[in-house]
């Protein structure tokens, strides 16, 4: 009886053994492809940022229905994928605001010809054309001081060390609301929660005015606080290390603060930033971007780098805080464009951009009318120069935007 099982065994065995080779291939091919899978999806890149900013110097532009679709075609065309139109300049809102109204500030003051919603149609033109719409709150805590905001509003203000409200910036004499009064922190919360509310937005971005000069701080409302938490009146050096970083956590709480009111009312939302470089803005403007990083309240960053020095600014670019976060989110560079008594050259333009590109940055400009209508080479050759940066599409979606 065990005779016929081993003949009928071993009938098995030579059967088995002619099996194994396409075994073999077939597990050879099967780590092969497993191999090959997992690299590709590790080295997929982060969602590459095309984008320009859209300044009130682009007025004559956004108030134009007509000129509004023909830029955001364009902008398609040389394969840009977002805008960052200015909705906070000046102290005032670029679209009709019920908050805005509430503290004072005249309602809707930036109309399109027609008496249209110039933020609603450029949204609904970028979109169209597959462009991300990324509102930018330019102003951050500053103002005009003879704005109505000012003078609605003086026990909002901040101020220096010696009683002085202003600064001097690139917008001429400014005022600082004080980032640490709560009915400040209000007032600039429900303006952003209205605008990701009101429209169709892909985010909401933030830039180097979200921040406060170093020498301010010495106003009644923050003198009462920091002595209640920490027992001693600030410091008369404004450098000072410790009511440096006290001024700097009251920023970053804030911050932390406002992402969760955006994300509240649109979890897709992308938190953009866009500061200057870290040493600076910490030291000087008390604004710590890494912090916010790091605590994951950031899902773009562009740094501004404006720098007309090639070296200067590859120098910038590598810092190591600008490293980590494209590690984790989407990183651009800040590219000036030029300016209406600063033009910038095309080649410049070019290099700048071709630097970022080689250290996997996407680059923001600054700003579109400099783009090429207001430039110092004719616009078709500023707009084939553009082209030969970006020749292939490189589309974004904000819900892959974040972390």
């Amino acid at each position: 009886m065990k005779l016929p099982l081993i003949v009928r065994s071993r009938s098995a065995v030579r059967s088995l053994k002619s099996f194994f080779p396409i075994l073999a291939c077939i597990s050879f091919i099967t780590v092969l492809l497993l191999n090959s899978f997992s690299p590709v999806m590790a080295q997929l890149p982060r969602q590459e940022i095309r984008g320009v900013w859209i300044t009130n110097n682009d007025f004559n532009t956004l108030r134009d229905r007509a000129k509004v679709q023909s830029a955001m075609t364009q902008l398609r065309e040389l394969n840009f994928n977002t805008i960052y139109p200015v909705v906070w300049n000046s102290g005032y809102v670029m679209y009709p605001s019920a908050v805005a109204q509430r503290a004072g500030i005249q309602p809707f003051v930036f109309r399109g010809a027609d008496g249209h919603d110039i933020l609603e149609d450029l949204i609904t033109q970028a979109h169209r054309r597959g462009l991300l719409a990324i509102p930018w709150f330019e102003f951050g805590f500053m103002a005009p001081p003879t704005s109505e905001l000012a003078l609605e509003h003086p026990e909002w203000l901040t101020q220096k060390r010696d009683g002085s409200e202003t600064s001097i910036s690139a917008a001429g004499e400014v005022v600082w609301l004080n980032p640490f009064h709560p009915e400040v922190q209000q007032f600039i919360t429900s303006l952003v929660v209205e605008t990701v509310t009101q429209y169709n937005v892909d985010g909401i971005q933030f830039d180097d005015h979200m921040s406060l000069p170093h020498e301010f701080g010495y106003d009644p409302y923050t003198i009462r606080l920091y002595t209640q938490e920490t027992k001693n009146r600030p410091p008369n050096n404004p450098n000072d290390e410790a009511w440096v970083k006290w001024r700097a956590d009251k920023i970053t709480a804030f911050m932390v603060q406002l992402n969760q009111a955006v994300k509240a009312r649109k979890p897709n939302a992308i938190f953009s930033v866009a500061p200057n470089y870290y040493d600076f803005a910490y030291k000087f403007q008390l604004q710590d971007w890494l912090a916010w990083m790091r605590q994951n309240i950031v899902d773009e960053l562009i740094v501004q780098i404006y720098r007309p020095d090639l070296q200067s600014f590859v120098s910038n670019i590598s810092r190591r805080e600008i490293q980590e976060a494209q590690q984790v989110i989407p990183t651009g560079i800040g590219v000036m464009t030029g300016l209406r008594n600063r033009p910038v050259s095309i080649q410049q333009i070019k290099a700048q951009v071709r630097a970022a590109q080689a250290r996997g940055l996407g680059v923001t400009f600054f700003y579109y009318e400099t783009l090429w209508d207001s430039a110092p080479e004719p616009a078709n050759k500023r707009i084939a120069g553009f082209k030969s940066l970006f020749p292939n599409p490189a589309f974004r979606s904000a819900l892959q935007s974040g972390n």
